[in-house]
């Protein structure tokens, strides 16, 4: 071979052993780049879940001190103090229902989009509730936002036609009128146990000519134009309704809690401790009290970027800040803020931050529960339902556990001040500690509500806490359970416990 063709050949060998050096260089460099890309994606991921768990915790002695602020405000709604975050209404039901109520009972159930119609037959002590049967009707959209007038005589045609499937097994005794328990989860100024005025209008509620108005009297004026004969003799609200329907099952039931969509708590006072309390003591000596405990709030309750945003853009900025940290409406909603927040700074679910991720309230609290309970080894249901409601096709494992811990975190805030909140009208009873002979009467809540029953970890750590705030001793002799659907069978009892037949 000719010597300018071996240095040709040498130099094509050369060129290409320096071109595959600079390619891979190259390919070095540019996965280094990924590397780097990759590592400072996970730095800014951890940083950002780092900072939720700090602003997230909930150490015991926090809650301690959120226990005692909540006292402190439960009393102030007590003396009336106008600035009281917790209004601490007075429901004038002072006669809870013992078991030996007898007869037919109505409840009516109005606290939404649609209302419950509700019969029950007493058998006293023995036989308790020999039958019940209920009805639930959609009200027309336009009566949402028509006159008072409709509204109520809508209610009170369908009232008229259940009355009329009453059947051989409900017996009214002769000469008796009927009775209805009225369960208004509306805002109102009771007056009695039986007329309240309407403060205002809310869940999407709109009409005209009640508002200022005495709804038991706007009620009764028109089961009058149905010829409907029936007396409303007690107006409750739904969380009134559930310690009614507690105390009737167990009569250690001092306290009620509903946590759903929304959140309240009522519970049994010593009627002599009420400063605002006006007229002579019941006979009962007792007084249950309406807390309104959503609108709890205090520099204690550890408030996040995230729940300060939230805030900012509601419908009703400043108020219900306690509700917005527990309860189902806000929950799922406070996670896909956190989401967010790592799909921005963090590319967790990728370099486009998935356009449904932006939507206010996408991410509901069922979904986050069903994500939170994935037991499966690769997450794959939580991966599901980040597909079905995010529109992200494929997310990565870490993406997947880390939006677990997200849940994680959020669902244990919520649950652990549910439980500050339980232990602060236990501290407020005198029922957070042993007695001095080391003895305690058994003490129950009764809990309501779609996010405590099917919501399991959040439950499980409700339960957890308060035992841990109380202690191993106290906590044994109190009891947080299920009362599914006190609310509704609640004002029927109440209807029977005030009744105008009682003796």
């Amino acid at each position: 071979m000719a010597k300018g063709a071996v240095v040709g050949t040498a130099a094509v060998v050369c060129a290409a052993a320096a071109a595959a050096v600079g390619v891979a260089v190259v390919v070095s460099r540019r996965r280094r780049r990924r590397r780097e890309a990759e590592d400072e994606r996970k730095r800014k991921a951890a940083a950002v879940v780092e900072e939720a768990e700090q602003a997230f915790s909930t150490p015991t002695a926090l809650l301690r001190g959120i226990a005692d602020a909540m006292v402190e405000e439960m009393e102030r709604g007590l003396r009336a103090d106008p600035h009281a975050p917790i209004k601490m209404l007075i429901s004038y039901v002072d006669n809870l229902p013992t078991g030996d109520e007898h007869g037919l009972f109505y409840a009516l159930d109005l606290g939404g989009t649609n209302f419950r119609v509700i019969r029950v037959q007493l058998g006293g002590r023995e036989k308790r509730v020999v039958k019940q049967q209920y009805e639930e009707v959609s009200i027309p959209p336009h009566l949402m936002v028509g006159t008072s007038t409709e509204l109520f005589d809508f209610i009170a045609a369908e009232l008229e036609k259940f009355v009329g499937t009453e059947g051989e097994d409900f017996h009214l005794p002769d000469g008796r009128q009927r009775e209805l328990g009225f369960t208004f989860s509306f805002p109102v100024h009771q007056t009695s146990i039986s007329s309240g005025t309407l403060i205002k209008w809310t869940k999407g509620f709109s009409i005209n000519g009640t508002v200022g108005e005495d709804v038991v009297a706007e009620l009764t004026r028109a089961m009058e134009r149905q010829g409907l004969d029936m007396k409303v003799t007690a107006l409750v609200n739904d969380t009134v309704g559930t310690l009614a329907g507690g105390r009737y099952v167990d009569n250690d039931v001092v306290a009620a809690v509903i946590l759903g969509t929304g959140t309240n708590a009522a519970y049994v006072e010593h009627a002599n401790v009420i400063p605002k309390w006006n007229g002579p003591l019941p006979r009962s000596g007792n007084m249950v009290i309406n807390m309104e405990w959503g609108n709890f709030r205090s520099d204690k309750l550890p408030s996040s970027e995230y729940d300060k945003a939230l805030d900012f853009e509601s419908l009703n900025p400043g108020e219900q800040l306690y509700e917005k940290m527990i309860s189902g409406m806000y929950l799922g909603e406070i996670v896909r803020r956190i989401l967010l927040k790592l799909a921005h700074d963090a590319s967790l679910f990728g370099d486009v931050v998935p356009p449904k991720l932006e939507q206010l309230f996408i991410l509901r609290t069922p979904d986050m529960s069903a994500m939170h309970h994935d037991t499966s080894h690769d997450l794959k249901h939580l991966g599901a339902k980040l597909k079905d409601i995010l529109g992200v096709p494929d997310t990565s494992l870490e993406a997947r556990y880390i939006t677990l811990h997200v849940c994680d975190l959020v669902a244990e805030r919520g649950a652990r001040l549910a439980a500050a909140g339980i232990y602060g009208i236990l501290k407020k009873l005198g029922k957070d500690k042993l007695l001095n002979d080391f003895s305690q009467q058994r003490t129950v809540v009764a809990m309501d509500g779609g996010l405590y029953e099917h919501y399991k970890k959040f439950s499980s750590c409700l339960e957890a806490t308060l035992t841990d705030l109380l202690g191993e001793e106290a906590a044994s002799s109190v009891v947080v359970k299920l009362a599914n659907d006190g609310s509704g069978i609640g004002a029927a009892l109440l209807a029977a416990s005030h009744s105008q037949y009682a003796a």
